[in-house]
């Protein structure tokens, strides 16, 4: 990684001495997602006092030792920092594939236990049988009613559930892959056949917009063709690219989001985060400085990082 979008670059910005990353978007919060970020960005730039760090720090303050997981909001401006206690399941995913990939190459038994201890929970509590598949929740709580199960398709990282499957074997992981990933496939929506942040599974093969959310190509779903390409998911990748494509060929900016229902686009264009992943999908130069918000600068760190 050159030009600034480094993990030193990072680490400066987003990591404070504590371990925690700050989410300077939102007020200087943290995320179970952005400590699990730190930690495979710290992981891949060969830093092992801020991985120690980071895990120390989200150890100490995010897990719930009840449910095995980690809540996914820390806000320090509050008397109770974690007023939530709710995980979500891709800071889970994250910090597991973290922990088993800094366990192997740093010889920890401590982080490869923790790793399986974490893949467990969520193999026994965020996998639900439901219209002849196993779903993954995007929480341990309030995701499934009588209608529907409502899921995020930016939460099936693929790369990790990949390892997951080396790890602990396809008995394990086969079904929750193969079945996630149908979800992913059928998630294409409207003309122009984007996924949206969310989505409502209702039947065997029904799945639409969730239901009560904009039915958005956005924020959240800009991780679906990272990941897709990260885990050499080609089908999930195309529809997006060929999305992307009819603005870069046209000169035209790529809006921050798009309905894929009403057609409505953003009236602002992508950040420097989501054309470091559009870049990486169409094999384009991404920017070359990191942004001065967490989020964008996420997204151009794991467009550089990911494998």
């Amino acid at each position: 990684m050159t030009d600034g979008v480094n993990w030193p670059s990072f680490k400066a910005a987003f990591l404070d001495r504590s371990g925690r990353i700050i989410d300077n978007g939102n007020g200087g919060i943290s995320h179970s997602e952005g400590q699990g970020y730190g930690l495979g960005l710290a992981l891949w730039g060969d830093d092992r006092a801020a991985f120690d760090s980071v895990f120390r720090w989200t150890e100490d303050n995010l897990l719930n030792r009840e449910t095995g997981l980690y809540a996914w909001r820390y806000d320090p401006r509050q008397s109770n920092p974690i007023g939530d206690p709710n995980n979500a399941t891709d800071g889970d995913i994250f910090i597991a594939w973290a922990l088993a990939g800094a366990g192997r190459k740093w010889k920890n038994p401590t982080y490869l236990s923790r790793s399986k201890a974490i893949r467990q929970v969520i193999r026994s509590t965020l996998v639900i049988d439901r219209y002849d598949r196993s779903l993954l929740l995007p929480g341990l709580h309030g995701f499934v009613t009588p209608q529907a199960v409502t899921l995020n398709p930016s939460y099936f990282i693929w790369p990790a559930l990949d390892a997951f499957r080396q790890l602990d074997g396809a008995a394990v992981w086969g079904k929750i892959i193969s079945d996630n990933e149908a979800i992913a496939s059928a998630s294409r929506f409207g003309p122009l056949r984007l996924p949206t942040d969310w989505i409502d599974v209702s039947g065997p093969n029904m799945v639409a917009p969730a239901s009560g959310r904009p039915a958005r190509f956005g924020f959240d779903a800009i991780r679906v063709p990272l990941y897709a390409a990260s885990g050499k998911r080609a089908n999930l990748l195309a529809p997006v690219t060929d999305f992307w494509r009819g603005y870069v060929g046209k000169g035209k900016p790529i809006p921050a989001w798009v309905d894929v229902e009403l057609g409505e686009e953003a009236p602002y264009a992508l950040s420097p985060g989501g054309m470091a992943v559009a870049s990486r999908a169409l094999g384009m130069n991404a920017p070359a400085s990191l942004s001065a918000d967490y989020y964008a600068a996420v997204l151009q760190m794991l467009a550089r990082a990911l494998p």
